[in-house]
């Protein structure tokens, strides 16, 4: 058994082993035309790619140091470590930072699993990748889906589908200008930061050519219109991957919004993603078991709660520290970056 980077040749069989979009094949492609570089490691045995792990490296702005990154990979041992370690010291990587797709097992506490990880060397670092979210199973009856809902959230959809709002999947260029314009209204009126124009652009058309990504959309119907066009309410980015159903992106309208149209995407998201074979929908991050009723995430939290998925934990952030010294500079740097700007959205800069 060996690690050694994996090419193209085995790129069906790394998507196979992958556990997450983020993890895939086109993702890479995608951070690559970003001007990152990615790096792809696979474990073989008699020259069979049993698992890999893909990391991207990002450039310290004005330095010669970088970050390595793996979101949602796989657990590692102490194999993966030495491997990780020798291919990362080309690139002046001071930490490599790993968000494992695994859960924290019932159990099995996360101090536990926490420990594997530290034993290896790691520590806990800063989350990119928020450690909980909604998981729902697919494979229910539509009327089993329904039932496990909260009331509320059956109510807003039957109001959606009664005043006749269209919900279609609509890949085409308009839709996702659409979409765009959308995703920068929500996120000046909610007041959080976001990807740019670039950023979405290139990961909607990587992915979607991909056969991975799919936007749904919901329009005003004809009948409340006062022209012929009928305005998008709600755009979302799906992601169907290796049988599970993701909800990465998601914007709405100011407009309109007493007629729940978002409502109705999420509930027709988990039957197109039925409908294609996943088996379970992963509503792409969550709060905890306790949230905290003034985080600005709050709003989000409770509509993705309201479909009745499974709230799941994952083991967390740790950090691969390669260089101490630069790794400590960095943190204190980044949390007074993200200090000054917090302070100024709140100050509506």
């Amino acid at each position: 058994m060996e690690i050694k980077t994996v090419d193209t040749d085995f790129r069906q069989e790394f998507d196979k082993t992958a556990a997450h979009p983020l993890q895939s094949w086109s993702w890479g492609e995608f951070r690559e035309k970003l001007g990152q570089k990615v790096i792809r490691l696979g474990k073989f045995t008699g020259g069979k790619l049993i698992e890999g792990i893909q990391i991207s490296i990002h450039q310290i702005p004005r330095t010669k140091w970088t970050i390595g990154y793996c979101p949602r990979g796989i657990m590692l041992d102490k194999e993966w470590i030495d491997a990780v370690k020798s291919e990362v010291k080309k690139y002046n990587c001071i930490f490599v930072k790993f968000e494992p797709n695994i859960q924290v097992h019932k159990g099995l506490t996360l101090e536990f699993q926490g420990q594997a990880l530290s034993d290896l060397g790691l520590k806990s670092g800063k989350s990119l990748f928020t450690p909980f979210s909604f998981q729902l199973d697919l494979t229910k009856s539509e009327d089993e889906l329904m039932a496990t809902m909260r009331p509320k959230t059956r109510y807003n959809i039957r109001l959606a589908e009664k005043k006749g709002i269209v919900v279609k999947e609509d890949n085409s260029d308009e839709a996702f200008e659409a979409f765009q314009k959308l995703t920068e209204e929500t996120t000046s009126r909610q007041r959080f930061y976001a990807h740019g124009r670039k950023y979405r652009q290139l990961m909607w058309k990587t992915m979607k050519s991909a056969g991975i990504a799919h936007l749904l959309v919901a329009r005003l119907p004809q009948q409340l219109t006062t022209n012929n066009q009928q305005p998008v309410l709600s755009a979302w980015i799906l992601f169907f991957f290796n049988g599970i159903g993701y909800y990465p992106y998601g914007a709405s309208s100011s407009e309109n919004r007493e007629l729940m149209a978002s409502n109705l995407v999420a509930w027709r998201a988990l039957l197109m993603a039925k409908k294609s074979g996943c088996k379970m929908f992963d509503f792409w991050g969550s709060l905890g078991p306790e949230p905290d009723i003034k985080d600005q995430w709050y709003g989000f939290h409770r509509f993705k709660e309201g479909y009745g998925g499974k709230l799941v934990e994952f083991v967390g952030t740790w950090d691969l520290v390669l260089n101490q010294p630069i790794y400590t500079i960095y943190n204190l740097a980044d949390k007074i970056r993200w200090t000054l700007l917090r302070t100024n959205l709140l100050a509506g800069g």
